[in-house]
Parts: structure tokens; C-alpha cells; sequence
């Protein structure tokens, strides 16, 4: 199930974005300035170009000190650089409104479509067993060419596990309403290719084959087995989902946990009506957790700026990694607007994400500073913890 971890990993990574499509719209704010001083080529009078390259710099510069300093500029005796300047203004303002937004719906949508990747996943043993029929009808037209035995599948056709999850109505409802259904043909070329070049050659299911039909567990094993070396390892199937899906790396883990405990789910007593597995366990609360971590973090961002500045005497913080400038702010908001969380759960937290998502040098100086900081801001008062802490990564 999903974990705080990753949704750790999910506002991160939202954060990312946001600061990267700021410096954007920033770009796009000056551009607007540059823009309102073009020369007018078609006016009756030639323009004054020495002019109008002064006013754009001016109206440049008065913009460039209002997002350092965020005070309101003071007008200036040219009317049309005051002008500018505002439209620039009121359009980056604009621009960053939005994106905050987008990123956040980003961010849960982000979390959200890992559970739309397992329901898809469940899928592929419906699919496999019709790519089997149309192989079987190949397989038939090309035996009188050649003397090589068909492969007989018939047990796997017939494995009752796969059965149990084809006819389970909550998957079949789902898989409509979220439109998770195997239909597009990169993908199907996609499971046709592991049949052909990997599960064919597979000792493990070549033997299930050639048996007699057994029990209800040994299909159930099965049904595990090529979840495990096909989907989730394999060559065919992986790459594809990887191409598909940019997050997969880092949500595989969770769907192949949501998976793989399905088909364990999948016993002999289960039922159509069988439950399938949520995303966690309380959506509602991680929800709220990620887009409170998201909204806080960014609403106290210049505090934290500064108390990083602070604390790393001997770096420039403008030189520190933003994917580690947005690590530190998000622990110290987690600190300070989690107080169930223990203060070393949320330190070793952005320290292990930080060995994956920045540099070689990251872990030692995301410890170096939220130790530090932690140690000044409890020492302050500013930061209190109540309660036993949370069993935060269940």
C-alpha cells in the first residue's frame, strides 16, 4: 500500500515542477517587457530606438527589485514603463497562482494513478489468455510447415485463479470507470512479446503446462509467478510499462505490493464480491497529508530560505541543489506542522529520499542541516511534539 514515503517523494517532486515553471513564467514576465518597447516598424515616425531599449531596461530592472524584494515598486515619471511593468506584474502573479494549483492536482493525481497502474495490471491475465487463443489459431496454420508439437496451454486457460480475478465485479467496474482495460496496440504487442520470447521459455511455467491439472493452489502460484518474473521483472512487459508510465520506477514497488497481494487474496473461498485493495488505508488522511505538506511548505518558503541560509555559513544557498533546498524546507515544514511525527522519523525521511533524488554529496548535507536546525528550533521552542509519534511507514 501506498506509504508516506512516497507521497513524500510525490510533493517533492511537485515542488520541483512548481519552481521550475516559476522560473518560466519570470522568463515570460520579462519578456513582456521587452516586448512592450519593441520598435514600431510601420509607425509614420521612425521610433527612438535609444529610448525605448532605456525603458526597457528601466521597466526591467523595477521588475527584477519587485520580485527580490516583493514591495509594491514606486511609479515612475514614465507612464508607459509603469505600465508595463503592472501588465508584467499582474501576468507573473497570474502565471504562479496557476501553476501552484496545477501542481498541486498534480500531486494527487500523481498519488492516485498508482492504484489506476494496479487495477490495469490486473488486467494482463484476461488479455494473456486471449493473445494465447489468437497464438493457438498462428500456431495451427503454420504446423503442417513445420514438425515442431504445439505448446498445449490449456491448463493455463483453465487456471481458476486466473478465473477468480477475471470475474471479480469490483475489478470489472473499476477497470470500466477508470478505463484501465488493455486496449491500445503498443501495449499488446507489448504481453505478446513476453509470451513469445520469455514466458514460452520459461521452465517453471513449461512445467506447470506439461502436468495434469492439479489444485487450486499450484494455479494460484502460477497466477504469482508471472506477475513476478514478467510484469515485474522480465524484459518485455517492464520496459513498456517503464516507457508508458515516467513514475514507474519509483511506484513499483507499491503496485507490485497492491498485486501481489491481491492474487494472495485470491483463495480458494474468495468470491466475485472480494474486495480489492485500496490505495492505503486511509486515502482521506495521506490525502491531506501531501496537500498540507504541498500548500505549507510553499506558503513558509521564504522563512526557510532563510533559516537554511543561516545554517550553512560555509555554502552559498544559491548554489545548493534546489532538489535539496526543497528537501530541507519540506522537512523543516514537516517539523514543524506534523507534531505526531517524530523529529528523527522526518530527518531519516529526506535523508533516504535524497540519496535517490540529488547528488552524491546530498545525504550528508540534508543531515547537516536538519540536525542542526532541529536541535536550534526544539532548543527555541519553536518546534513541539505531542503524542507517541506515528508508526509512519507501515
Amino acid at each position: 500500500m501506498l506509504n508516506r514515503r512516497t507521497l513524500r517523494i510525490k510533493v517533492m517532486q511537485a515542488l520541483y515542477a512548481y519552481h521550475q515553471a516559476v522560473g518560466s513564467d519570470y522568463s515570460l514576465a520579462l519578456e513582456r517587457i521587452a516586448e512592450a518597447f519593441v520598435p514600431d516598424l510601420t509607425a509614420a515616425e521612425a521610433p527612438d530606438r535609444k529610448l525605448l531599449q532605456g525603458q526597457r531596461k528601466m521597466g526591467e530592472v523595477i521588475f527584477k527589485e519587485w520580485h527580490k524584494s516583493g514591495e509594491t515598486p514606486e511609479p515612475t515619471d514614465d507612464a508607459d514603463v509603469n505600465d508595463a511593468v503592472q501588465e508584467a506584474i499582474k501576468f507573473y502573479q497570474k502565471a504562479v497562482a496557476k501553476d501552484k494549483t496545477y501542481y498541486a492536482g498534480q500531486l494527487v493525481s500523481g498519488a492516485e494513478a498508482i492504484h489506476d497502474q494496479y487495477l490495469h495490471l490486473l488486467n494482463i491475465p484476461e488479455v494473456l489468455l486471449q493473445i494465447l487463443e489468437q497464438e493457438r489459431g498462428r500456431d495451427s496454420r503454420r504446423l503442417t510447415a513445420s514438425p515442431e508439437p504445439l505448446l498445449d496451454t490449456t491448463r493455463l486457460s483453465e487456471n481458476q485463479a486466473i478465473s477468480k480475478l477475471m470475474e471479480n465485479l469490483q475489478l470489472q467496474d473499476l477497470t470500466i470507470r477508470r478505463n484501465q482495460k488493455w486496449h491500445g496496440q503498443p501495449e499488446l504487442d507489448a504481453l505478446r512479446a513476453a509470451w513469445r520470447n520469455e514466458m514460452k521459455q520459461d521452465p517453471e511455467l513449461l512445467s506447470y503446462l506439461a502436468a495434469p491439472a492439479g489444485s487450486y493452489a499450484e494455479d494460484q502460484e502460477m497466477l504469482k509467478h508471472l506477475y513476478k518474473e514478467f510484469v515485474f521483472k522480465g524484459t518485455a512487459l517492464p520496459e513498456y510499462i517503464e516507457e508508458d508510465d515516467q513514475n514507474w520506477e519509483e511506484n513499483r514497488s507499491v503496485v507490485k505490493n497492491l498485486v501481489i497481494k491481491t492474487v494472495k487474496m485470491l483463495d480458494e473461498a474468495a468470491d466475485e464480491n472480494m474486495v480489492l485493495m485500496s490505495l492505503s488505508a486511509n486515502w482521506t488522511e495521506d490525502k491531506e497529508f501531501a496537500e498540507s505538506l504541498y500548500q505549507q511548505t510553499l506558503a513558509d518558503d521564504a522563512q526557510y530560505e532563510q533559516l537554511i541560509a543561516d545554517s550553512s555559513q560555509n555554502w552559498d544557498v544559491d548554489r545548493v541543489a534546489l532538489t535539496d533546498k526543497i528537501l530541507l524546507k519540506m522537512a523543516l515544514c514537516e517539523m514543524h506542522l506534523f507534531r505526531a511525527i517524530p523529529v528523527k522519523v522526518t530527518i531519516n525521511e529526506y535523508i533516504e529520499i535524497s540519496k535517490n533524488y540529488s547528488t552524491p554529496k546530498s545525504k550528508q548535507f540534508v543531515n547537516g542541516i536538519l540536525d542542526k536546525l532541529a536541535q536550534d528550533l526544539t532548543a527555541s521552542g519553536a518546534i513541539r511534539k505531542s503524542g507517541r509519534g506515528l508508526l509512519d511507514n507501515q
